[in-house]
C-alpha cells in the first residue's frame, strides 16, 4: 500500500491557474479577471494503479499565485529531505512541517499573495492525508485537533446579491429565490456599489425572500470610510440584519471599533487578514464583541489550516467562541474545515465563482444545513465544474 516506514515522499507538485467564470462585481472590484491557483501534491503511494494525490486551492476573490508557487514555494518542498515532511508515524505528511519548509528564508510580515500560495499547497496536504487515511477531510481534521464533532453538517448561507443592470433579465429577488429553492434559508448581499437610498431598496427586495433580517447579511467589501460606514449603520439598524460585513478597509481596526460602538447588530470581518498576527490585532483593537460579532478569516488565504487553527485557538483565548468563526470562501474546503473544527457556519456561492464556488451534488443541502459527502479528502473530484482543471493537473 505504501513504502516502508519513513520512506514515503512527495513525487511532484504542480499548479494551474484557473480563471473564474462569470462577469460580476461588488462595490470594489470586478471578478472578470480573477483566477485561482489549483495545486496538486502527488505522493509515491500507489492505489488502484494511480498515485495518491492531494488537491487544494487558495480561495475565491483574489488572484492566482502561480509565480510565487513555482519560483519559491514548490522548489523548497522539492529540495526538502522527504523524511523531514512526515509526521511521527511516517504514514502521513505533517502539514506544520510542510508549512515551515514552504516558508524557509521568508521574512516575518509581508502577508499577502505569499500567504495564499502557501495556503493552497498546505491544504492540498490535508486532502492528501485524508485520502491516505481513506476518510473525508473533516474526519481527519477533527481527529488531528482532538475533537469529536456532534454533527457532520454545518449551517450555511448563500452568498451573492450582486448588482444587476437594468435590462439584464435578472433581479436580486430572482437570484435569492433560486437559492431558496435549493434549500438555503440564509442569504448575503452586496452593498456600497450604489447610493444608500438604492441599497436600502435592494435590502427591502432581498427581505422579500429572506423573510426577516435574521436571514440576511450585508457586505460592503471594505468600501466605506467612517462617515459612510456610520450612515449605513444608522440606516440599517432597524432591520435586525444577520450581520454588517467588512465595513471599511480590512486593516482599519479603529473604524471597525467606532462602528461597533454605535451599531448594536453583529459585525463581521476578517476575510482579508492573512496571518495570526493580523487576527490578533483585530481581536485586540477592532472592537469585536464576544457573543455577537463574526470572524471570517479564511485558511486558503492565510497559509492554510495550520495557521488558521492557531487563529481559532487565539480567539478562544481572548474570550470568543469558535462558533463566532464563519470562514469566507463558499467552497468545499471550508465546508470540511467548519465541520471538522465545529465552527459557526460557512457560506456557499451556488450561483457564481465557478468552478470553485458551491458544493458537489453529493453534498446534502436543505433547511439551511449542508453535509459533506463521504468521499475521501475534500471531495473536489466530485464537483463536476472542477473535473477538467483537476484532469489537467493529474495528466
Amino acid at each position: 500500500m505504501h513504502n516502508p516506514r519513513g520512506s514515503m515522499r512527495i513525487v511532484d507538485i504542480r499548479e494551474v491557474s484557473v480563471p473564474l467564470e462569470g462577469n460580476i462585481a461588488n462595490a470594489v472590484v470586478s471578478f472578470a479577471e480573477h483566477d485561482v491557483s489549483l495545486v496538486a501534491v502527488e505522493s509515491d503511494v500507489i492505489r488502484n494503479g494511480r498515485p495518491v494525490t492531494g488537491y487544494g486551492f487558495d480561495s475565491i476573490g483574489r488572484f492566482a499565485q502561480g509565480g510565487i508557487l513555482r519560483a519559491r514555494i514548490i522548489p523548497r518542498l522539492r529540495a526538502a529531505d522527504p523524511a523531514s515532511l512526515l509526521d511521527e508515524s511516517g504514514l502521513r505528511f505533517d502539514p506544520g512541517k510542510v508549512y515551515a519548509a514552504a516558508m524557509r528564508n521568508e521574512k516575518p510580515g509581508g502577508h499577502g499573495d505569499r500567504a495564499a500560495a502557501v495556503g493552497a499547497l498546505e491544504l492540498a496536504i490535508w486532502d492528501l492525508n485524508a485520502k491516505l487515511a481513506d476518510v473525508p477531510a473533516h474526519v481527519l481534521i477533527a481527529r488531528h485537533f482532538g475533537r469529536a464533532p456532534q454533527s457532520q453538517s454545518a449551517d450555511v448561507y448563500a452568498a451573492g446579491g450582486y448588482y444587476y443592470p437594468p435590462g439584464s433579465g435578472r433581479t436580486l429577488r430572482d437570484e435569492f429565490a433560486a437559492y431558496r429553492d435549493m434549500g438555503f434559508t440564509g442569504f448575503k448581499m452586496k452593498i456600497g456599489g450604489a447610493s444608500l437610498a438604492r441599497d436600502l431598496e435592494r435590502i427591502e427586495e432581498a427581505l422579500g425572500v429572506a423573510g426577516s433580517g435574521a436571514g440576511l447579511a450585508v457586505d460592503a467589501n471594505g468600501r466605506f470610510g467612517l462617515d459612510t460606514a456610520l450612515a449605513y449603520a444608522e440606516a440599517i439598524k432597524g432591520y435586525g440584519l444577520r450581520w454588517y460585513e467588512e465595513i471599511g478597509d480590512p486593516l482599519d481596526f479603529d473604524l471597525n471599533r467606532r462602528v461597533a460602538e454605535v451599531y448594536d447588530g453583529p459585525i463581521a470581518t476578517g476575510e482579508n487578514l492573512f496571518s495570526l498576527a493580523d487576527a490578533v490585532n483585530l481581536a485586540r483593537y477592532g472592537g469585536m464583541r464576544p457573543g455577537r460579532d463574526i470572524f471570517q478569516m479564511d485558511a486558503g488565504l492565510s497559509y492554510g489550516l495550520t495557521e488558521y487553527a492557531r487563529m481559532i485557538d487565539m480567539l478562544e483565548a481572548n474570550g470568543f467562541d469558535r462558533r463566532s468563526a464563519h470562514p469566507h470562501g463558499g467552497h468545499l474546503i471550508n465546508l470540511h474545515i467548519v465541520v471538522g473544527l465545529e465552527l459557526g457556519g460557512c457560506e456557499a456561492y451556488p450561483g457564481v465563482f465557478q468552478p470553485f464556488g458551491g458544493y458537489a451534488p453529493s453534498c446534502a443541502l436543505g433547511g439551511g444545513q449542508v453535509r459533506p459527502s463521504d468521499a475521501p479528502g475534500f471531495g473536489l473530484e466530485e464537483k463536476p465544474e472542477l473535473r477538467n482543471a483537476i484532469a489537467r493537473l493529474a495528466n
